[in-house]
């Protein structure tokens, strides 16, 4: 059977969202081109789930537990085998639409999954250099091939078992809404990256606190270019350093058995 006589297969969105009322429009207008959109819901307090509806999407609510068990809850509510996962805060840039459609027409061949490239739009200025950018993601695949698997909630990542191929263009991102927003999520994702790592035996040490944020900054403002993003390049490659910074100490002091967050206060007695 020839590429032009097989069945065109089916692709379901999947979104994970939490209060985005302001953004999940745009991102739900970019995936018009898929057979259903699936929004996975966490009890927002906006009008994120009443946008999602109005744009024809079937939106299911459940407690955030994780982001990577909400999102392959999300996968397992689609229905179809070939699911595109995309975050309430991005789009599918023009370009990416091609390619996908490109691929869906070819019946996506033998491949298990495909990654294509995220830009993040940071303060006014897209991000093409350093840490950011291309900052490749596996996020369109045969959920009968793989998922999101394993144990880590944060910075989670999809896995196949088969081929995976690269597609053009961008998977166009809008990662915050402020800069104390910034600080504010990179400060919750340290804590729960140490917590992981932690729970996983994996230590820290004073020298990997003063060494990996100081590498982690030079790596990608100066080896892999991010001084041509001009200040957002530079703010951008601080602020990254200071969250390798943050996960570091967070894991120092668990290893020393230190909390990480002011303890609740004893429940008062009724005696």
């Amino acid at each position: 059977m020839n590429a032009s006589s097989r069945p065109r297969p089916a692709i379901s969105a999947c979104i994970i969202a939490f209060n985005e009322a302001d953004r999940i429009g745009d991102c739900l207008a970019s995936l018009s081109f898929c057979d259903e959109i699936v929004v996975v819901d966490s009890f927002s307090t906006d009008a994120t789930a009443d946008i999602a509806r109005a744009a024809g999407a079937r939106v299911l609510q459940r407690r955030f537990d994780g982001f990577r068990s909400q999102k392959a809850f999300a996968v397992e509510q689609a229905r179809h085998d070939w699911v595109l996962c995309v975050d309430a805060d991005e789009r599918v840039g023009d370009a990416l639409r091609g390619s996908i459609e490109a691929a869906r027409r070819a019946g996506f061949d033998d491949t298990a999954g495909y990654r294509f490239a995220r830009l993040d739009h940071y303060f006014g200025r897209f991000l093409r250099h350093g840490n950011a950018y291309p900052d490749r993601v596996l996020r369109l695949f045969d959920r009968r091939r793989g998922g999101w698997r394993g144990s880590r909630e944060v910075h989670e990542a999809a896995s196949v078992d088969g081929p995976v191929r690269t597609l053009a263009g961008d998977l166009v991102h809008f990662p915050y809404r402020s800069f104390e927003q910034q600080l504010a999520k990179t400060q919750r994702y340290a804590r729960m990256m140490a917590e992981h790592d932690f729970a996983r035996g994996k230590r820290a040490s004073l020298g990997k606190l003063v060494v990996s944020p100081a590498w982690r900054f030079w790596r990608g403002y100066l080896l892999r270019g991010g001084f041509r993003d001009g200040w957002h390049g530079l703010v951008y490659a601080y602020v990254r350093a200071n969250y390798v910074r943050q996960k570091t100490i967070m894991l120092w002091l668990l290893q020393n058995g230190q909390p990480l967050a002011t303890p609740a206060p004893p429940a008062a007695s009724n005696d």
